[in-house]
């Protein structure tokens, strides 16, 4: 038996989650995700899979957020006609999560086909379309949690909660038979691990004794400060006051799903008891209003400690659903809250709050997620002085602030303990989902003391691994990579472009008079000529 497992997507990145199973009697995937970060890491999304989408038999989707199921229409679409199979939470979220990606994509290439067009330029079209996404929804199997169902023949699957998201799950995967032992080769994809005190959601659980291990590492290189609840609370109000203080807006970029409603729990709870003065918390998200509506109707399944349906009804809370409401906004005065997507500054409405508000001293932005390297939310927290957003310039005024306590990823110690009770593992532990500082942290914090050095495996995009060996073997990559390593890991030519744009309006903004201001234009087109 031969068994191979293809890295498409989450290989020294926290985006693009997609891992290609190969089996004697047939072919399926872990996830099909959206990448996001830089240009040219997102323009994979534009591109051909690394497969025949036709071949592949089933997928197994770890959760709803895009990173990991943002490509499933594109995949329906191009010919795939297998299951999908996923939780009831997950194709509860999808069910408004993918055409709402299709809606965006539709939106903004028509904006970028606009300015093309002015520019002379070629239209573009979007990846999927709200009508892809629909239609993809019908491809999807609902399973429940530690229940085994047959996924292809000779491959079989169980969920566990994951404790990430409404729906979560690690899966265990079986594929028969091994001829080395001749028992089932035995493999555990993490999907994304949640912490041992997330608001809303348990604390994550898998079973033990693997061949091999997939585990996620987007904060596997940092020990967070212990957090409870209250702790969590106190840092929010804390923020929320200074905000208030300067009389403008609080503008939270948060990812629309879980994120939005753990904040939203939180903000009406310290409101309710007084810690914080009342204030308006505009939801201006309608994936963020639907999936808010998801875990109104779940909230059986949620922490059991937390009032999640009362919480989020509260009278402080607020919707503006079409685009004409949330472009009056834009006029509120006085402190007021406005949560929106994306979590990354990527895409969606924040991105309009931001070209608002960010040259105003009085407002506040903070950061309560994770920030992909090349996004706009990465050069905001790394503290960039100056921004392009919708091909201007934006001066950096507002304060920058950032939040970990809400992150749904569990850190280095509790992976590395994650990781630890999945013993033994036998042949092999890949660490995907995550940058490579993240990777070289975690795969320190468990080197020997919790599995040897030797199996610890960090793929690049596109590697491809035997699986029915002793341990697992790289085979040569005869297919032509999509990135070469290094591209997926250092911001882009765009990022340098943008900086150097940046950087030019400061030097000339700068200049003494015309006359030194001539001098750097002249010497730019010198520089210019030199190349021709």
């Amino acid at each position: 038996m031969s068994v191979t497992i293809r890295f498409c997507g989450a290989t020294r990145t926290v985006t693009g989650s997609c891992h290609l199973f190969q089996t004697p009697r047939g072919s399926f995937l872990v996830d099909c995700g959206l990448f996001q970060g830089h240009k040219t890491l997102k323009e994979l999304n534009y591109g051909d899979f690394p497969f025949r989408p036709a071949d592949i038999g089933a997928v197994l989707l770890t959760h709803a957020h895009i990173d990991h199921s943002g490509l499933l229409p594109k995949l329906v679409r191009q010919g795939f006609a297998g299951r999908i199979h996923a939780t009831r939470g997950t194709i509860e979220l999808c069910s408004y999560m993918l055409p709402d990606a299709g809606s965006i994509q539709e939106s903004e290439v028509a904006a970028l086909n606009r300015r093309n067009a002015a520019r002379g330029r070629a239209e573009v079209l979007p990846i999927y379309t709200q009508a892809d996404a629909v239609a993809a929804l019908r491809s999807f199997a609902a399973v429940e949690y530690q229940a085994w169902v047959d996924v292809l023949p000779g491959v079989r699957a169980r969920y566990w909660n994951a404790g990430h998201l409404l729906g979560s799950a690690s899966i265990e995967i079986e594929i028969d038979a091994d001829e080395r032992s001749r028992r089932p080769l035995r493999i555990l994809a993490s999907g994304d691990v949640g912490p041992e005190t997330k608001l809303l959601e348990v604390d994550p659980e898998a079973p033990a004794d693997f061949d091999y291990v997939l585990s996620e590492s987007t904060y596997g290189g940092t020990e967070r400060e212990p957090v409870t609840p209250e702790t969590r609370r106190s840092r929010l109000a804390q923020e929320v006051r200074e905000a208030a203080a300067s009389d403008g807006a609080l503008l939270i970029p948060a990812f629309a799903v879980e994120r939005t409603q753990e904040l939203i729990v939180d903000l009406v709870a310290l409101m309710d008891r007084g810690t914080l003065p009342p204030a308006p918390i505009f939801l201006d998200s309608p994936l963020a209003i639907h999936a808010t509506e998801v875990f109104r109707r779940n909230a059986s399944e949620l922490d059991p400690s937390v009032d999640a349906a009362r919480l989020l009804t509260s009278p402080h809370l607020r919707f503006t659903e079409t685009v004409e409401e949330s472009k009056a906004l834009a006029r509120l005065s006085g402190f007021h809250i406005i949560i929106a997507a994306s979590g990354m500054c990527d895409a969606g409405r924040i991105r309009h709050h931001l070209r608002n508000w960010l040259w105003n001293k009085r407002a506040t932005v903070l950061l309560v997620g994770f920030q992909a390297r090349g996004t706009l939310g990465r050069f905001l927290e790394d503290g960039a002085k100056a921004v392009r957003l919708q091909g201007d310039e934006i001066k950096v005024n507002a304060r920058i602030r950032k939040i970990d306590a809400y992150s749904g990823h569990a850190d280095g110690p509790e992976l590395a303990k994650w990781i630890a009770a999945r013993r033994p593992i036998h042949r092999g532990l890949f660490l995907v989902h995550g940058e490579e500082p993240a990777i070289a942290g975690l795969a320190a914090r468990v080197s020997e003391r919790i599995i040897p050095a030797a199996r610890i495996f960090q793929p690049e995009l596109d590697d491809v691994f035997e699986l029915s060996g002793s341990a697992p073997k790289p085979l040569e990559v005869t297919h032509r990579r999509r990135l070469a390593p290094e591209a997926v890991v250092a911001l882009d030519w765009h990022n340098d472009m943008s900086k150097l744009v940046l950087d030019i309006n400061a030097q000339i903004e700068a200049a003494a008079d015309d006359r030194a201001r001539g001098v750097i234009i002249r010497r730019l087109q010198r520089a210019l000529e030199a190349r021709e």
